[in-house]
């Protein structure tokens, strides 16, 4: 009975699996830390190349004669739309 008591006070594999439980659990929390970071800050450079974008697309619409932006209907010259392109100009949709 002595025997066993010491063989089990001196076996070590129980708190080595649960080094490496920890282990794992610490990089678990840090992936999703910086994954989260990560993510704030792709919706921030990608808001703002949006809104480069729509600012773009306003401009090149009032310099063209004031048209209406992308995708807006044209109510005065007989009906349509009017829309981008694929070379990326205003152009007239009936």
């Amino acid at each position: 009975m002595t025997s066993l008591i010491r063989e089990l006070l001196a076996d070590e594999s129980g708190a080595t699996a649960i080094e490496y439980g920890l282990i794992a659990a610490l990089v678990s929390v840090a992936a999703i830390g910086a994954l989260t970071a990560l993510g704030g800050s792709l919706r921030g450079i990608f808001g703002a190349a949006s809104a480069s974008v729509d600012a773009a697309v306003k401009t090149a619409a009032e310099t063209s004669g004031g048209l209406p932006s992308g995708g807006e209907q044209d109510t005065g010259s007989g009906g349509g739309f009017y829309g981008l392109g694929p070379d990326g100009n205003i152009i007239h949709i009936d």
